[in-house]
C-alpha cells in the first residue's frame, strides 16, 4: 500500500492507523521519495522501492493546499494537484491499483442554501479550487478503479491547520476575531484515514462527500477549540468583508454525505465531539511521526 504526502496530515494520521493494520505492507512516501508531478520521480521510485513487489492501492496524501498562495503561483498549483494526480493515477492503472484521492468543498462556489450532493456542478472560485476540480476530473478519467472523497476544513495534531492555529493565537491574545459568515464542517484528519483505508479495501468508485456531522462557521469552530482547553480568549465574529483575502472562498460548503453513509460503514461523529476528542491528545510540540 502506498501512501503519498507522507508527511502530511492525513499522511500522518495513517501512519497512526497503519501500526494496528494488518495485511498490508505499507510504502509511506514524503516528495524526497515520490515527487508525483515528476515521471522521473515515478520511475526511480518503482525502481527503488516496489521492485518486483505487487501494489495493491494507493492513498494520495499528496497536494498543494496553500488556498491563497495559489492566486499567485497557480503553475505550482497546478503541479501538484493536476499533473501530480494524472501521474499517479496512470500509475495506479498501470499497477492495477485502486487510487483513493482526497478532494475538497472548495470545488463548489457556496450559492446553494442545503448540502451539497456529488452530482451538484461545479464552479470553483479561486485557482485552488480550480486545480483541485481537474484534479478529480484527471483521476475518475485515466483510472476508473479511483475512488474519491471530497471532505472540508481538515484538521489535526500535525501541519499547519485552523485548530493548532486557533490553539497558539488563543494562548498569546486576549481577543481573536474570525469569519462568522462562513460555513461548512469541520474534520478531523483521523477520520478522513480511516475512511480512505475501509475505502481501499471496498469496491466503490467514483466520487462521495466526507466530513464530520454537523454544522459550523469558522467562529464557531474557534470557539470550540477555545472552550475546550478552556483558555481566556474572548473569540469576536467578523465578516468575510472585513478580513479580505486572495482567494475567495465559498460562503456555503456544507456537504451532503447520504451516498457516504449508504455504501460505507463508517460510525461518524460530530465535529464538536471530534474536537474534543482531538483535545484531549494534543500537544503543540508533537513532531512528524517519520521522515519518510
Amino acid at each position: 500500500m502506498l501512501v503519498t504526502g507522507s508527511n502530511g496530515q492525513l499522511g500522518q494520521e495513517l501512519q497512526i492507523l497503519a501500526k494496528s493494520k494488518q495485511g498490508f505492507e505499507f510504502i509511506f512516501a514524503d516528495r524526497s521519495i515520490l515527487d508525483i508531478s515528476s515521471t522521473e520521480s515515478f520511475r526511480l521510485f518503482e525502481k527503488s522501492f516496489l521492485d518486483s513487489k505487487s501494489l495493491y492501492g494507493i492513498i494520495n496524501g499528496a497536494a498543494y493546499t496553500h488556498v491563497d498562495k495559489a492566486e499567485t503561483e497557480p503553475d505550482v498549483a497546478r503541479n501538484g494537484n493536476i499533473i501530480g494526480t494524472k501521474n499517479l493515477a496512470q500509475f495506479a492503472k498501470q499497477k492495477d491499483a485502486k487510487l483513493i484521492h482526497v478532494s475538497t468543498d472548495f470545488v463548489f462556489d457556496g450559492m446553494k442554501s442545503r448540502p451539497y450532493l456529488e452530482d451538484d456542478k461545479k464552479n470553483p472560485l479561486s485557482v485552488y479550487g480550480n486545480t483541485k476540480s481537474e484534479g478529480e476530473n484527471v483521476a475518475l478519467n485515466e483510472n476508473t478503479n479511483s475512488l474519491i472523497f471530497r471532505t472540508s476544513w481538515v484538521y489535526s495534531a500535525y501541519g499547519k491547520n485552523f485548530f493548532k492555529t486557533i490553539h497558539r493565537f488563543s494562548q498569546e491574545r486576549e481577543t481573536l476575531k474570525v469569519i462568522s459568515d462562513q460555513v461548512g464542517t469541520p474534520t478531523w484528519a483521523r477520520d478522513l484515514a480511516e475512511i480512505c483505508l475501509e475505502g481501499i479495501e471496498s469496491d466503490r468508485t467514483g466520487i462521495y462527500h466526507f466530513s464530520n456531522e454537523g454544522v459550523a462557521s469558522w467562529y464557531d469552530f474557534a470557539c470550540e477549540i477555545v472552550d475546550t482547553f478552556g483558555f481566556n480568549c474572548n473569540v469576536i465574529p467578523i465578516t468575510t468583508e472585513e478580513y479580505p483575502t486572495d482567494a475567495t472562498r465559498p460562503s456555503y460548503s456544507v456537504l451532503n454525505k447520504s451516498k457516504f453513509h449508504k455504501d460505507f460503514k463508517f460510525q461518524n461523529s460530530h465535529w464538536r465531539k471530534q474536537v474534543r476528542k482531538l483535545a484531549s491528545q494534543f500537544s503543540l510540540s508533537e513532531e512528524p511521526i517519520s521522515k519518510n
